[in-house]
């Protein structure tokens, strides 16, 4: 009982988390500064479109992924709430960053689809904030909680741009 109950904690955590961290960074800020209104590309507005829905969607997809792996080992992505054992599997093989690149991928695809430089420009503010989040606690943080395995981890699997092979360890 004790454990099915931790299962549904995180999994409530993790959902609320969902939305509250990337659901308004890559949700309520673009609405704000878009306003999510279409951008006439004239002839091309059709490839743009489906262009940006595939960026969006696979970004959506690689969220959705990488927190169910949270909720999956009895935490959330939240730091307040975190695993008790490194997320190491599924896309976290590719990249250590996969929630940070897919929110990312998310704000860049409404970008497009709006034709947006303001967008943009938030884009790379979020990008900047993240990566000195990532720099400035995230990586001291897991390298105190979990020592040689984190190392290990962040030895080979890049924090920014994805692995085209998974790592096997």
């Amino acid at each position: 009982m004790a454990q099915a109950a931790a299962a549904a904690r995180a999994w409530i955590g993790t959902i609320a988390f969902l939305f509250l961290a990337p659901g308004v960074m890559a949700g309520v800020i673009p609405w704000l500064i878009t306003g999510w209104r279409d951008h006439d590309w004239g002839t091309a507005t059709w490839v743009v479109a489906a262009v940006s829905w595939l960026v969006i969607a696979a970004g959506i997809a690689v969220l959705l992924v990488a927190f169910a792996l949270f909720a999956r080992q009895r935490g959330t992505p939240a730091p307040v709430a975190p695993t008790e054992t490194l997320v190491v599997t599924g896309v976290y093989l590719y990249v250590r960053n996969p929630m940070y690149l897919a929110v990312l991928a998310i704000i860049l695809g409404q970008a497009l689809l709006f034709g947006s430089p303001a967008l943009l420009l938030y884009a790379a503010l979020f990008l900047a904030a993240v990566v000195a989040f990532v720099k400035g606690y995230e990586e001291p943080t897991l390298t105190r909680t979990y020592g040689e395995q984190y190392l290990e981890y962040r030895h080979n699997v890049p924090g920014w741009w994805p692995r085209l092979t998974r790592w096997r360890r």
